[in-house]
């Protein structure tokens, strides 16, 4: 089992033992998380890999997952869709289906907290049958909405009100409420499968099995088939560059339990990228954090080349492993890219297709630029920063109006 320590020689002495004083003002504690599926995504990912540390601080911390039917995920799809912008129509019928789901899944629960976090739309209306049972009530939106459908928002605002708090990942996600807003970015594993360091051996063997010959140079996109992704778009700006520089593309992702849209968006990339034999469309399971690992630093460049984005773990990875990274510019995706530094933002696929050659080109540059977000992801996007925001999340929440803590 990982324990708090292993992360020592990555992050410091310091910040280990900062966390250690942090949680000696909660110990005991009940924290409670909930969220709509228990794999596929970087929410499932998060809480796998926080639930234990919270634990091992002395926080007796629990991960509840809600269940629903397919007509629930798809309304849960729409607020989704909506709150990113995009135009959805939903009936009444419909939402109260999505109340009527919340409240059979408030009875499974009998739990009491202190803190009780929900991450996003989908477990949103437990509150209103489940208040009691905790102190604090947070809301987490993991999901890009500094443009919501007004008709979505409005709905769930009068849902999130009820909090005592939100959490966003950014200050141009944050929205008109009548309780504190806190900023907390989401974070990866480095001692995770998926980001675990691996052997050429390894790495080879992953590429091997998947059927992926490395006699040209490979660029990558990991991430869910989702249309906020684009991966069409990769497709497109990939045929843009092999008409100067010999390349293959892997398109590679899983699929999420709360997510029915997956299904058609993958038929939609192969369709595009039929009679291509330089292009691989890969279905990975759930499990398959090894394979994404390798896949990874296989990869000379990766992209995200996504068109709304709550933050953009995969770009989080590819910075981790001292990979180039090229990614739209939008949602989280902005405050860990920057030109020439730590990667490249791009609007469009001919903009992903110049900045893919760019580098192609420039290995050097490439190879300096990956070391270069690898340590800005060690500062600032490792799951012990995350820790740390918890935890002083529950301290600001037991004490209301102070300024200033002292611990």
């Amino acid at each position: 089992m990982i324990t708090l320590d292993d992360y020592a020689p990555i992050v410091g002495e310091e910040v280990v033992g900062q966390l250690r004083r942090l949680a000696e003002h909660l110990q005991g504690r009940r924290f409670v998380h909930i969220n709509s599926t228990s794999v596929g995504g970087g929410v499932a990912e998060i809480l796998s890999w926080a639930v234990p540390l919270l634990n091992q601080l002395g926080l007796e911390t629990r991960w509840e997952v809600i269940l629903g039917d397919p007509a629930f995920f798809e309304v849960t799809k729409a607020f989704h869709n909506g709150l990113q912008g995009f135009k959805v129509h939903l009936t009444p019928a419909m939402l109260e289906h999505y109340r009527q789901v919340n409240r059979e899944n408030a009875r499974r629960f009998s739990w009491e907290a202190d803190v009780v976090l929900v991450h996003d739309p989908q477990p949103a209306c437990l509150i209103e049958e489940l208040r009691p049972q905790a102190a604090h009530w947070v809301w987490r939106c993991h999901v890009d909405v500094s443009r919501p459908q007004l008709a979505v928002w409005r709905f769930l605002r009068e849902i999130v009100k009820q909090y005592d708090a939100s959490i966003f990942s950014m200050s141009q996600f944050a929205q008109n409420l009548p309780h504190p807003q806190y900023l907390i970015r989401p974070s990866i594993d480095p001692l995770s499968e998926k980001n675990r360091d691996l052997t050429d051996k390894e790495i080879t063997a992953v590429l091997h099995h998947l059927g992926i010959e490395k006699d040209k140079p490979l660029v990558l996109q990991i991430s869910r088939f989702d249309s906020f992704k684009d991966p069409v778009g990769v497709i497109q700006a990939f045929r843009l560059v092999r008409r100067h520089a010999p390349c293959k593309l892997v398109l590679a992702g899983g699929e999420a339990t709360d997510d029915p849209e997956g299904a058609e968006i993958l038929a939609q990339v192969q369709e595009a990228a039929q009679g291509e034999p330089d292009i691989q469309v890969l279905l990975l399971p759930p499990e398959a954090q090894h394979e994404v690992n390798a896949l990874q630093r296989a990869a000379d460049v990766i992209v995200q080349k996504s068109t709304r984005e709550g933050f953009g773990l995969t770009v989080t990875e590819a910075m981790w492993k001292g990979k180039p990274v090229i990614g739209g510019a939008v949602g989280g995706i902005v405050l860990q890219l920057r030109d020439y530094h730590t990667g490249f933002l791009v609007h469009s696929p001919e903009g992903c297709a110049f900045r893919i050659r760019y580098l192609l080109h420039r290995p050097e540059m490439a190879r300096r630029m990956g070391q270069t977000a690898r340590e800005f992801v060690r500062t600032h996007f490792l799951i012990t920063r995350h820790i740390r925001d918890y935890l002083t999340l529950m301290i600001l929440l037991e004490n209301p109006g102070n300024r200033l803590i002292e611990l």
